[in-house]
């Protein structure tokens, strides 16, 4: 590099540009670790999920990946740093959950509902303590999270079930973490007695099943102990709940998979669900 060019304060744009030219030529700039970050969404992970008064049907591994973007802006040919102002607290949902209705319905005159609440993913151990003070004001709590700090990173998920006029009751609950998404026929389900008839029979019978696919499935068969079916499609973009009982799939928000529930008449039980769409 020239010393007069570094001294001499007439130097054309063409200097200037020159300059920077051999600027960068001097920089060594490594390889983005980006495969590795993808590898490490890719990995399987086992999850442990808390259920309430339920069997476990079918748990299925999950993988996921990071996607990864950027921007890049630009004034008469100076480069602008992008803003990169990280999101709130609010806007990630840590201090109140997301919640999604999945179903309802109306069984022996009594109104029931399923709802998942999704709470988003405390950065640090200040704001786990308090999302765990909030929680309690919502009457849950996460199963195997002793102290606050076992919040930090990542989400948590409650599924609510609520019959006639009792309280909502958590059903299952668990982790939400990156690289949690099902894919492809992968399906993680649960039966449960629906209590809304003679206790006798409801405490028998295992005909509620709850369960998440991935967002590509179009359709659910749960098949119960007597040889008959029911199918759970996909319900339509901005499809709302109706007062009848429905089986279908529905996005949750927050949740990286969809949510799916199946109701058999009083007296049958759980046998087989699978993803055949």
């Amino acid at each position: 590099m020239s010393a007069d060019r570094e001294t001499n304060s007439d130097m054309t744009h063409t200097d200037i540009a020159l300059l920077l030219a051999e600027a960068a030529d001097e920089v060594e700039i490594g390889i983005a670790p980006y495969q590795a970050v993808v590898r490490g969404g890719r990995r399987r992970r086992a999850r442990r999920w808390a259920v309430a008064a339920a069997t476990a049907l079918v748990v299925a591994g999950s993988t996921g990946t990071l996607a990864l973007a950027g921007s890049f802006g630009g004034d008469g040919g100076q480069v602008a740093p992008a803003a990169t102002r990280p999101p709130t607290s609010d806007q990630r949902h840590v201090f109140e959950p997301q919640r999604s209705s999945v179903a309802r319905g109306t069984d022996h005159g009594k109104k029931w509902s399923v709802t998942v609440d999704v709470w988003g993913a405390p950065k640090d151990v200040a704001e786990a303590q308090y999302q765990r003070s909030q929680m309690g004001e919502y009457g849950v709590s996460p199963t195997g999270a002793r102290v606050a700090a076992d919040l930090v990173g990542k989400g948590w998920l409650f599924v609510r079930l609520t019959v006639g006029d009792a309280a909502p009751s958590t059903v299952i609950d668990g982790a939400v973490e990156k690289g949690d998404a099902l894919s492809g026929t992968d399906v993680q389900a649960y039966s449960m007695p629906l209590s809304t008839g003679a206790p006798d029979k409801d405490s028998a019978s295992q005909r509620l099943v709850i369960g998440k696919v991935a967002t590509t499935a179009e359709r659910v068969t749960c098949t119960w102990d007597d040889g008959t079916t029911i199918e759970a499609g996909r319900a339509a973009p901005g499809t709302g709940l109706t007062s009848d009982v429905e089986d279908l799939i529905r996005p949750v928000d927050g949740s990286p998979s969809d949510w799916f529930v199946c109701l058999a008449p009083e007296g049958k039980n759980y046998k087989a669900v699978s993803v055949t769409e």
